[in-house]
């Protein structure tokens, strides 16, 4: 295929940025549903954060042992024991068992040692690629003090994996019929909104199980089987206490970010070590799961080392209650786990938009959703003549066949197994969708089809393009990971902050700029047997 040669028109255009947080569900008021008393300033009020273990409402003894023993997964990791086993590195050493997502890379970041000093009988892939789950590898045993190793949340309910699919947050609130299922919230964008539907739509836009959603509001505040509590629970149910972040959705929405920081961040290997708000840190045992450090990383943000300890205890904290809520998460994980099976590739993709028109890369990889989370996504913006939120007469298309599960609120979701979920298998997520010519829901697409234009639609943005992010069994696809984004051949990588980056294919290279700059231009290749214009 020749080169595409067409002129490069100058892009003045500010809008690679997606919006912050909070403005994806648009302007907020201040909530007041049904028996909400009018607003007081937060000086008025005597406010302490609620403990670990304050307002839980169920059934069974706080203090009995509620969740059942652990049933080994099939891939899960066993126990890291001491061992005598040669090794590169002269010293003690373990056992582990490689888990979902591992790298040599990764472990090598948990553990605290170098690549190389890591070993195996069996034959290991490169660094920073996908290790098979279950792998044996011998590592040198250097920390010596860390949080507990014992696993406390299966990775499978953190995300919204297949677990959640038979969950109807709607009706397990309204059976409930605590105090959650009358409250509401005024949204920018879609008006009032119940509580279940809040936490519906926060499970479902940034991938997190809804059980989880419903178990947190539960054990900080009481409002799914019980009441609303004190004045300052009303403010700030799941305990961050700030002016700013007042009501249940706005405490969500910190949450939500916290729990993909904490499962993504360890994902990647960037977080080892977890920071208390006194300023003390604790080393995270290398053999955890991310479901478990999500957890862990959670409470770590708003509770002291004591009261924390008590949290996250499998037995009497949080994981007692989610398994009193909603029964063994382990037993749910056991069908579903591990969420990257062994050889797990991706499919062949294609870059999103149409052939012999100029785009620009204005995204590196930066949070597939919120603020902050899984560094998953890109952006695009079709070259144009202005700036800002314009339309434009290009189109968004279809990078692989599929079918369309989510068309609303800017947003296209394309499922590539054709199965009617997007928390099985790979899923494709296209944000800022402009409503006028945006593909039906239910449609089956072709590659290269249209799927619709870009816009600002979806949440706050500096201006017109396209948000493209990655999911396989309802967990992100860091997008420059063990599984880097590969469209058409372009190789995504990180840059020194989120949003920079660049495309690599073979000796070409395309750097990331919100402005548009000529070094960000891209062309999509000419479909086979055609000629260039």
């Amino acid at each position: 295929m020749k080169k595409i040669t067409l002129l490069f028109s100058l892009l003045s255009i500010l809008l690679a940025s997606c919006g912050a947080k909070p403005a994806l569900w648009g302007e907020y008021s201040t909530p007041t549903p049904k028996g909400f008393a009018p607003p007081i300033q937060a000086a008025q009020v005597a406010i302490t954060t609620p403990t670990a273990t304050s307002n839980i409402v169920i059934e069974a003894s706080p203090t009995a042992t509620i969740r059942p023993t652990k049933i080994p997964l099939q891939n899960t990791p066993m126990a890291t024991q001491e061992v005598n086993t040669p090794s590169a590195f002269k010293g003690a050493t373990i056992l582990y068992y490689s888990q979902s997502g591992d790298t040599l890379d990764v472990v090598a970041s948990h553990f605290g040692v170098d690549v190389e000093n890591i070993s195996s009988t069996e034959k290991l892939p490169a660094p920073y690629a996908l290790l098979d789950p279950n792998t044996l590898l011998v590592v040198p045993d250097k920390l010596e003090e860390t949080t507990s190793s014992e696993q406390i949340f299966p990775d499978s309910e953190v995300v919204f994996s297949a677990t959640g699919m038979d969950f109807n947050t709607l009706a397990y609130v309204a059976e409930a019929d605590g105090y959650f299922s009358e409250y509401k919230e005024y949204l920018g964008s879609t008006g009032w909104t119940t509580g279940a539907e809040g936490i519906a739509r926060l499970a479902e836009e940034n991938a997190l199980n809804p059980r989880l959603l419903i178990a947190l509001a539960e054990y900080e505040s009481g409002w799914i089987l019980g009441d609303s509590g004190n004045l300052s629970q009303k403010d700030y149910p799941l305990g961050y206490i700030d002016t700013r972040k007042r009501g249940m959705f706005r405490q969500m929405m910190v949450a939500v970010q916290d729990l993909a920081v904490g499962y993504y961040d360890w994902r990647s290997g960037k977080l080892t070590e977890l920071t208390f708000p006194d300023g003390t840190t604790k080393r995270i045992a290398p053999d955890l799961n991310a479901g478990s450090v999500a957890m862990q990383y959670y409470f770590a943000q708003k509770l002291d080392p004591d009261r924390w300890v008590q949290a996250v205890d499998p037995r009497t904290g949080f994981p007692a209650l989610y398994a009193e809520l909603f029964g063994d998460p382990w037993t749910r994980a056991q069908s579903v786990e591990p969420l990257f099976p062994a050889g797990l590739k991706q499919p062949d993709l294609a870059l999103p938009f149409e052939p012999r028109q100029e785009w620009a890369y204005t995204g590196g990889p930066h949070s597939a959703w919120a603020h902050e989370g899984a560094i998953a996504a890109l952006d695009f913006a079709p070259a144009n003549d202005f700036s800002g939120c314009a339309e434009t007469e290009k189109w968004v298309t279809a990078s692989a066949s599929g079918l369309v599960v989510r068309s609303d609120r800017g947003v296209v979701m394309l499922d590539l197994d054709g199965d009617g979920n997007e928390e099985t298998g790979w899923s494709l997520l296209h944000l800022h969708i402009a409503t006028e010519g945006r593909i039906p829901l239910g449609t089956w697409v072709e590659k290269d089809d249209r799927l619709g234009q870009p816009s600002c639609e979806g949440g706050v943005s500096t201006g017109t393009h396209l948000h493209f992010a990655r999911k396989y069994n309802g967990e992100w696809i860091l997008a420059d990971g063990p599984l880097p984004f590969n469209l058409d051949g372009w190789i995504a990588h990180n840059g020194e902050k989120i949003y920079e980056g660049t495309l690599t294919r073979e000796d070409e290279t395309i750097i990331s700029s919100q402005v548009g700059e000529k070094r960000s231009v891209i062309f999509r290749d000419n479909p086979e047997g055609t000629e260039d214009e």
